[in-house]
């Protein structure tokens, strides 16, 4: 059987990840949604290895809602990267720090 605190540094390696795309990439918005897509991964992990250590259900029906919400997310985040994209012709968070009305 697998120790719980090796699921627990996968978990913290792929937040760690995540948190580094999220500070050194600022220009693409694609990469930034994908980070925090990672990051709910690393988040649901965590719920796993804890709701199979602790032998109760309640982390993965935790997990269940996080990819609801995270599916959610990335509709969302695409559709509206979608037209940016068609009004401003790029993706670059530089070019998209103005908003008008």
């Amino acid at each position: 059987m697998i120790p719980l605190s090796n699921y627990l540094v996968v978990g913290a390696v792929l937040f760690g990840l995540s948190m580094a795309g999220i500070v050194l990439n600022r220009k693409n918005i694609i990469v930034l949604l994908m980070c925090v897509e990672l990051m709910l991964l690393a988040v649901n992990t965590n719920f796993i290895a804890f709701s199979h250590y602790l032998g109760d259900t309640a982390g993965q029906v935790f997990v269940f809602f996080i990819l609801t919400v995270a599916a959610a997310e990335a509709a969302i985040g695409l559709a509206i990267l979608v037209v940016l994209f068609r009004n401003r012709r790029t993706i670059n968070v530089e070019d998209l720090d103005e908003l008008k009305g």
